[in-house]
């Protein structure tokens, strides 16, 4: 069994930082959708503006917001930008074919581009 990336969404913009909220990140619907991570997932966040790095979960955003939430909040504030990331666990032979859905977004988190890699 091999652990590869399954899904990316590249240079999201953090919109809130809420601490007092129970662990998680909120992700816009629309970029779960595209990039295949579900509610409830375990991703991973880099966040690009000061080299901070977690394991949390993601749950739906119907506001359109990224918001880090829990004690992950003191990593990432409002405008850093961010990779979210999530692995899958493939056989020898499905990672042959295997590839990753990668979203990128602006400014704004809209997306700006999609491709599988």
């Amino acid at each position: 069994m091999r652990i590869l990336l399954k899904s990316k969404i590249h240079n999201a913009v953090v919109t809130e930082a809420n601490i007092n909220y129970e662990g998680s990140i909120s992700i816009p619907e629309n970029l779960m959708e595209e990039a295949d991570i579900i509610e409830g997932e375990q991703v991973h966040v880099y966040n690009i503006t000061n080299g901070a790095r977690f394991i949390t979960y993601a749950i739906k955003d119907y506001d359109a917001k990224i918001a880090v939430n829990g004690a992950a909040a003191k990593l990432c504030f409002p405008g850093d930008r961010i990779i979210i990331v999530a692995f899958g666990v493939y056989s020898e032979e499905e990672s042959k074919n295997h590839k990753a859905k990668i979203v990128i977004v602006d400014n704004q988190n809209r997306i700006i581009k999609k491709y599988e890699k």
